[in-house]
């Protein structure tokens, strides 16, 4: 196997030397292009060395971004990643700034969440008026449930430790949001549990294949009892 450099076989040595012995006992030989190893026992150290400074620059490296990442995120900085409907990145200065044309889709969302509308009713509504996300595609019910646990929309911003009030724009006010986290932790919890006098033993543990929401269950008195298994936006259910 012919590799340009060792650290591009591997820039763990240990990984380097479990799958290379898994290739010696295949009969296949690592040869580097750029580093003359030779075959002797100085070869062995020459190779020892090679591939520990590969480790010790990849952790290095790793090192580094996560500081300047870190440093960025103390600035208020973007790291990267996708940018939230409702904003835009300043490229220069790397921060987020406030979309005058999308946010106020943000605050009608949380509004009408808040006010008892369903994601799918909000979803549905949205792509009827032929608005679009920031890719230009449709709307759907997956990208509106991250939409409303993010604390961004607040102003907070996160990075792993660091949380910073105030480090982005805020577009929604904290008392709407806080309103739409209350409403959503009752979501969590099946509605039609308190119908019967047993609990349905999956509340909580299953969830709709297409939505993505929790299954609920609802009993029937008829005879023999039939108890229907739907989720909570009504896209899917079993008997």
């Amino acid at each position: 196997m012919l590799v340009w450099k060792l650290d591009r076989f591997s820039r763990d040595r240990y990984d380097s030397a479990h799958y290379k012995h898994i290739l010696k006992k295949n009969g296949v030989k690592v040869i580097s292009a750029k580093e003359h190893i030779s075959e002797g026992p100085e070869g062995i150290i020459l190779e020892a060395m090679l591939e520990g400074y590969a480790e010790f620059y990849s952790a290095e490296l790793s090192e580094k971004i996560h500081c300047g990442q870190k440093e960025n995120a103390l600035k208020g900085k973007n790291n990267g990643g996708g940018v939230p409907l409702g904003y835009l990145l300043d490229k220069k200065a790397q921060k987020l700034l406030v979309d005058p044309v999308t946010a106020p889709l943000v605050v009608e969302i949380f509004e009408k969440y808040a006010d008892g509308k369903t994601v799918r009713s909000i979803v549905e509504d949205f792509n009827a008026r032929g608005l679009r996300t920031k890719k230009g595609q449709p709307f759907n019910i997956n990208s509106f449930s991250s939409l409303l646990k993010n604390r961004k929309y607040i102003g907070e911003y996160r990075y792993q430790d660091v949380v910073i009030e105030g480090g982005v724009p805020a577009i929604v006010p904290e008392d709407l949001f806080n309103r739409v986290q209350e409403r959503m932790e009752k979501n969590r919890h099946a509605p039609a549990m308190a119908k019967a006098k047993e609990d349905y033993l999956l509340t909580t543990k299953r969830f709709c294949g297409k939505c993505e929401r929790m299954m609920v269950g609802e009993s029937g008195k008829a005879i023999p009892a039939l108890c229907t298994v739907f989720c909570i936006n009504r896209c899917a259910w079993a008997a």
